[in-house]
């Protein structure tokens, strides 16, 4: 099974860096790395390449124009990047679990997506992330946590739960399997199979209509919120209105109406596909090897 790992970004290498690196420091390692980027600046371009060349992983760069909000559209271009067979999501502000890939991995069954969870962390926390506490594992610790400003509540045992234990607060957890956007995983061919995300859509709920579409293709989620777990940083939203709400709203209501399965704004589409931009950054070393097959 083929695995790769697809993480949203926009403007914010703060914290696609300390992203970058949970994943440099995963148990599990056979896997692409893949940044879908809604059109940043260049520091963010230089910070894929910085970590690849730093960490000794190649990292694919999926970048498209800055036109507003187009999260959907450049998940749809990280799909077709990729032929591995099973696709994990995260967002480029969540750092994972050194056993995040490995779980997502481990879970996978036919015919099903899985919804993980994730931890909110403090603005007081998320200034004490580091890139050398990030390669430590300290972050998704729940002492470390504690020390650097975060309070005790019943949520941090979100951080603390693995094997039986875990299993069974999947088992018991009252929320539903949704697709969540900051912590899901499916099968390529089944992402496909109902078109991908909705392009029409801004920000919020964006990544559950996508689920619910899943769902009514017969593709039912699998709770693993307590098995799988990254933290996520703090920042604000600007990008959150009223308006972009009651458009999706709109757009969920009509899927749940009509139990759409495809959506005709999706993967394909009648529209002229806009140009996109995709790199790969590879470390020194290939590069090195790559130069001398060339010269021989």
């Amino acid at each position: 099974m083929r695995l790769a790992v697809i993480l949203s970004t926009y403007n914010a290498p703060e914290r696609l860096e300390p992203t970058l690196l949970g994943y440099i420091a995963q148990t599990r390692h056979d896997f692409e790395l893949i940044v879908a980027d809604d059109g940043s600046s260049e520091d963010t371009r230089e910070l894929v390449r910085d970590v690849a060349m730093r960490f000794d992983r190649p990292i694919r760069h999926v970048w498209q124009e800055d036109l507003g909000f187009r999260k959907c559209r450049i998940l749809n271009q990280a799909i077709l990047s990729t032929h591995a067979d099973y696709l994990i999501f995260s967002d480029g502000d969540c750092v994972p679990r050194r056993d995040f890939v490995a779980q997502h991995a481990a879970l996978a069954r036919p015919n099903r997506f899985l919804s993980g969870g994730y931890f909110k962390l403090s603005e007081a926390t998320t200034r004490h992330v580091t890139p050398e506490n990030v390669v430590a594992g300290a972050v998704t610790n729940v002492e470390w946590l504690r020390r650097n400003g975060t309070r005790d509540n019943h949520k941090l045992g979100r951080l603390q739960a693995s094997g039986w234990w875990a299993e069974l607060m999947n088992a018991v957890t009252p929320t539903r399997a949704s697709w969540n956007g900051h912590n899901s995983s499916g099968w390529r061919a089944d992402l496909l199979r109902v078109n991908g995300f909705d392009e029409r859509m801004a920000y919020w709920a964006q990544d559950r209509e996508f689920g619910e579409r899943l769902v009514n293709a017969g593709i039912r989620g699998v709770q693993i919120r307590y098995s799988a777990i990254c933290v996520h940083l703090h920042h604000e939203r600007p990008y959150k209105t009223a308006h972009s709400r009651e458009r999706n709203q709109g757009i969920r209501n009509e899927t749940r109406r009509n139990r759409a399965t495809w959506t005709a704004h999706g993967v394909l589409k009648t529209s002229e596909p806009q140009p996109q931009v995709m790199t790969t950054y590879r470390p020194a070393a290939d590069i090195a090897i790559n130069r001398f097959q060339a010269a021989q």
